[in-house]
Parts: structure tokens; C-alpha cells; sequence
């Protein structure tokens, strides 16, 4: 994987799919944040070499100016079973307590929401951020409707380590 290639599907799958409204999520983006922080600049993305010791190394270090830090693995060395390992042990002994999370995607781990597919598709990514932000962006949206299509199953998980935004 070179960084350059990696950027330029990243950003594609950011602009044609995270960013744009879709019926089956309410007239909404998968993630309503995502075009700002584009255009501000305000995400990186990194080439990893090993999703636990990485994310320990981002709670150590912090974000620095990004919103999100997205780091990028080549899913046939990292299963899913692995990497869900990794990202879960490092969420809860390192980002948490340091007020970070990182959310996974991996292409072994289908997230289908009303029939569409949230996946990135490529890579298995860890997508690390301020958690009490992201709670703060979630209950925003959930004031507005935004998860008011979504499956409460799917919810579920996407909640696991954080407040439910509608309590």
C-alpha cells in the first residue's frame, strides 16, 4: 500500500459516499461532520503498521490539530477477529481513559444500515477521535432526527463505548 493511493480512495469514499444524503438514513450523510472537517483539513490519514501499539501511541500523543486520525491497514495481514481485538484492548486501556475512541471498519465485518453498505471497502481503518465530540456532534443530531432511521440493532453496536445520543 503507498500512502498516495490510499489518501486518494479515502477521500473518494469521504466525497461519494460519507458526505452525500441518502434516503435510506432520513435525507442524511452517513456522517453529517465529515465534509467540513474535509474541507478544513481537519483529518489525517496514516499508514499503520500495527492497529494496538499505534492507537496506544495516538493516546499518548493526541490528535495535535486533527479531528480524526485515520489510520489505514491492509486487511488480508489483519483479520478481522485480530483487528477488532487490537482496537477494542487499545480503546479500553488507552484512548478511553484519554477521552479518544476509535471506531473500526474492516471489509470482514459488513455494516449494512437499511441495505447500504457503510463500509469503506478496502482497508481496515481505525478512525480516531475526541470522544466527548463525537458525543457531543451525536446528540446535536439526534435533536434533529438523525438516527431516527436507523436500526436499533445497529445502534447498538455503533454505541458501544459511548452514551446513547437520544437518552
Amino acid at each position: 500500500m503507498d500512502i498516495e493511493t490510499v489518501r486518494t480512495d479515502i477521500e473518494r469514499w469521504i466525497t461519494e459516499f460519507v458526505e452525500v444524503p441518502h434516503p435510506a438514513l432520513g435525507d442524511w450523510p452517513p456522517c453529517p461532520y465529515a465534509r467540513r472537517a474535509r474541507l478544513d483539513g481537519e483529518y489525517q490519514v496514516r499508514l499503520g503498521i500495527d492497529p494496538y501499539y499505534d492507537l496506544v501511541n495516538i493516546s499518548r500523543w493526541g490528535l495535535n490539530d486533527k479531528k480524526v486520525i485515520i489510520m489505514v491497514y491492509d486487511p488480508k495481514q489483519w483479520t478481522y477477529a485480530q483487528f477488532n481485538h487490537s482496537v477494542e484492548s487499545a480503546n479500553r486501556a488507552f484512548l478511553l481513559p484519554k477521552d479518544l475512541i476509535a471506531l473500526e471498519d474492516h471489509p470482514d465485518d459488513p455494516e449494512i444500515v437499511n441495505g447500504i453498505s457503510m463500509n469503506q471497502g478496502s482497508y481496515a481503518l481505525a478512525l480516531i477521535q475526541s470522544l466527548s465530540d463525537l458525543t457531543a456532534k451525536a446528540r446535536a443530531m439526534a435533536r434533529q432526527g438523525f438516527y431516527d432511521a436507523w436500526p436499533e440493532d445497529y445502534l447498538g453496536r455503533l454505541f458501544h463505548h459511548r452514551e446513547d445520543p437520544r437518552l
